[in-house]
C-alpha cells in the first residue's frame, strides 16, 4: 500500500512594516532686529477674570481657616490656664 502524502505549503508571513519617520523641514525665519513694540495689554491693567475670582476665594478660605485655628488655640490656652490655676 502506497500512501500519498500531501505537502502543505505554509504561507509566509509578511514582515511587519517599520514605522517611517517623517522628516520635518525646519523653516528658518529671518532674524529681525530688536524693536520695541506696543504690548496688546498693559501690564498694570486691572481686570477681573475667572482666575482672579478663584484666587480671591482661595484667599478668603485660607484667611477664615487661620482665624478658626487661632480661636481653637486660644480656647486650648485658656483651658490650660484654668486647669493649672486649680
Amino acid at each position: 500500500m502506497v500512501t500519498k502524502t500531501t505537502v502543505k505549503k505554509t504561507a509566509k508571513k509578511a514582515a511587519p512594516k517599520r514605522p517611517t519617520t517623517k522628516k520635518t523641514s525646519v523653516k528658518h525665519v529671518p532674524m529681525k532686529s530688536f524693536r520695541a513694540y506696543k504690548d496688546p495689554k498693559p501690564f498694570m491693567r486691572l481686570s477681573i477674570t475667572r482666575q482672579t475670582v478663584y484666587w480671591g476665594l482661595l484667599v478668603v478660605i485660607i484667611f477664615v481657616t487661620q482665624l478658626w485655628l487661632l480661636k481653637i488655640q486660644l480656647d486650648i490656652s485658656n483651658l490650660t490656664d484654668l486647669l493649672q490655676a486649680e
